[in-house]
């Protein structure tokens, strides 16, 4: 469980890092990233997907403390991240993107869909609770 427990912290500080930059400065690190700029009036709902950023990055610091308890907040990380992959291949292989812009973020969300499956807790079924004890064969 340690393993997860870090991934989680992990997602979290990216998930604060990505909220506290498109909070603060999003005109300025959508630049920094190599995007276009768009107009200042794009800066309002960057600051609204901000607060969403920041609120699953905490969220994420207080799943690791029980991974086992919070199955279904791990399966809407694994969700999101699947988003992600998915838009950047689109937007990728459409041209929209290039992938020296996309790839960074294609990798981490392929990555931590991968970790995140391979270690989240598994739900206990009653068949898999009598095995356990040895009641059945």
């Amino acid at each position: 469980m340690k393993p997860l427990k870090t991934l989680l912290r992990l997602i979290g500080v990216v998930q604060i890092v990505l909220g506290l930059l498109y909070l603060f400065m999003p005109l300025n690190f959508l630049a920094l990233l190599g995007h276009s700029t768009p107009e200042a009036d794009i800066a309002y709902p960057l600051g609204m997907l901000a607060a969403r950023f920041l609120a699953y990055g905490v969220g994420m610091f207080y799943i690791a403390r029980a991974p086992e308890k919070h199955g279904f907040w791990i399966n809407n990380m694994i969700f999101i991240q699947a988003v992600d992959l998915a838009v950047g291949i689109f937007y990728t292989a459409t041209g929209a993107v290039t992938l020296a812009l996309s790839g960074f973020p294609m990798f981490n969300a392929a990555l931590f869909i991968v970790l995140l499956w391979l270690w989240r807790p598994k739900e206990e079924t009653a068949v898999s609770a009598k095995e356990a004890v040895g009641l059945v064969d």
